[in-house]
């Protein structure tokens, strides 16, 4: 194991940004992100150093794409040598399949796949490596996109993901003093050179922001002007929060009763309905504002997967994904993971043939549109069994990727 450093230094950065993201409790139990890049392998050293003077410990997550010959050895090596140097680690095989859009389902893939792993290993927080100049890159990327203030905002420091809360302890410090953080301690990471690859979005991006260090005036301004956008975001989710409560009855099934006088005409009508069409569609992302604007002035109809007609809103049921086995853990249609379920079944949308007077019948009074989008078990004969809602053996829960509703 390398030679401990004297107290101080970015352990003590990093210490003083876990205490504004917490409390933890005593013996905490983390999950880290760890590619054994620099960034992801000095987070691991000090979360650890971290975990153990309060009693806990880290499990650190490798995630394998699988893209390459070599990447199962490469991740396995990352996985040995974190656990030469005290460090529990787990391998993570995506299975990624070569096509378009690579970067991006890779980025969703590797997230839900690390997400899933420390909620199954009972670790409530998942720990990111990403640093002040992956936030100010962050921040032009989505401004070159046409985001609005929440995009403009950057990366969150905390933010639910499933059933974990994502922490970013490393986003104010600059990726040279994590190089030097490694030095000290002789600790060589893996470079990734798909990071300079010209043919990638980012990697162009960096290059022409020309700080790789990450402590030039370019950077510090970007940052600064993220930080700006985060407490205006701030703002704007307390008053949806508000607007939420005044106007829109959230069920567990999946579904919205939604008063559109209630909600308002406003910027943050928008931004409410935004939330609720993103966690009811099932989207990775917000939909796009003029959308939301055009909707909420027609007072209802179809977006990002959701459909709102009258007083409902839900998940529009010709959008929902197609059947998947009902193991346990395993997440349908972007919203719903099964907590239990009976071998041989699968999980899928009711659909418009649905009987409500069958196998755990549907409330008095809701719309068919709702119904056919919500949950149901199917057997092996692709006969409804159970559902919509839990029954003996079978239960899912409602986890959008886009985290509670506001």
């Amino acid at each position: 194991m390398p030679a401990a450093a004297p107290p101080g230094g970015l352990e003590a950065d990093f210490a003083a940004a876990m205490a504004g993201l917490g409390p933890f409790g005593a013996s905490p139990l983390l999950a880290a992100g760890v590619s054994g890049g620099p960034h992801s392998l000095a987070l691991a050293v000090l979360a650890a150093g971290w975990a153990a003077g309060r009693g806990g410990r880290v499990l650190a997550l490798v995630a394998d794409h699988g893209l390459r010959a070599e990447s199962a050895a490469e991740a396995t090596g990352v996985a040995a040598r974190l656990s030469r140097i005290g460090i529990e680690a787990r391998v993570l095989p995506l299975g990624l399949l070569p096509g378009s859009g690579l970067h991006e389902r890779a980025r969703v893939a590797r997230l839900a796949a690390l997400a899933g792993a420390a909620e199954a290993a009972g670790a409530p927080w998942l720990l990111l490596g990403q640093h002040r100049a992956d936030q100010a890159e962050t921040l032009v990327f989505r401004a070159l996109r046409g985001s609005g203030v929440a995009g403009l905002a950057g990366m969150a420091a905390a933010r639910p993901a499933g059933g974990v809360m994502i922490l970013r302890p490393l986003l104010g410090v600059a990726p040279s003093a994590i190089e030097r953080f490694l030095a000290a301690r002789g600790l060589v990471p893996v470079r990734d050179p798909s990071n300079d690859d010209p043919r990638f979005a980012r990697a162009r991006l960096r290059r022409s922001l020309g700080d790789p260090g990450g402590e030039g005036p370019g950077v510090a301004a970007l940052v600064e002007a993220a930080g700006a956008f985060g407490a205006r975001r701030a703002r704007l989710r307390a008053a949806v929060a508000e607007r939420l409560a005044a106007c829109a009855g959230f069920r567990p099934e999946g579904w919205a009763v939604l008063d559109g006088p209630a909600l308002g005409r406003d910027p943050v009508a928008e931004a409410a309905l935004s939330v609720l069409v993103q966690a009811l569609g099932g989207g990775a992302h917000p939909p796009a504002r003029a959308a939301v604007a055009a909707m909420l002035a027609r007072g209802g109809g179809s977006l990002g997967g959701a459909f709102w007609r009258g007083r409902f809103i839900g998940r529009e049921p010709g959008r929902c994904a197609p059947r998947v086995a009902a193991a346990p853990g395993k997440v349908w249609d972007g919203r719903w993971r099964v907590v239990e379920a009976p071998e041989a079944a699968s999980v899928g949308a009711a659909g418009p043939g649905f009987a409500r007077g069958g196998a755990g019948a549907a409330r008095p009074g809701l719309p068919g549109f709702v119904v056919a989008g919500l949950p149901v078990l199917w057997d092996a004969a692709g006969q409804v069994v159970a559902g919509p809602g839990p029954g003996p053996g079978w239960r899912v829960e409602f986890r959008p990727e886009s985290g509670p509703i506001a």
